[in-house]
């Protein structure tokens, strides 16, 4: 598999980790007050998973214009 096809694989994948992220996120929200000593936290994973699949995606964007 290509460098740019395996990239893809890994995007597809960070996305979903994305995404399930955010719906913690999303779900803490709708229980607050409750669990509140938790937002840095589910706040923290959310970050990292958007700013990891931001990279990602730039690092494809520049594999394929390369």
């Amino acid at each position: 598999m290509s460098d740019i096809e395996t990239l893809k694989a890994e995007i597809k994948k960070l996305s979903a980790r994305a995404m399930n992220a955010k719906m913690n996120l999303h779900d803490l929200s709708e229980e607050l007050p409750i669990n509140w000593q938790t937002i840095l936290d589910v706040a923290q994973k959310a970050h990292n998973a958007f700013a990891e699949l931001e990279a990602k995606r730039e690092q494809l964007k520049s594999l394929e214009t390369a």
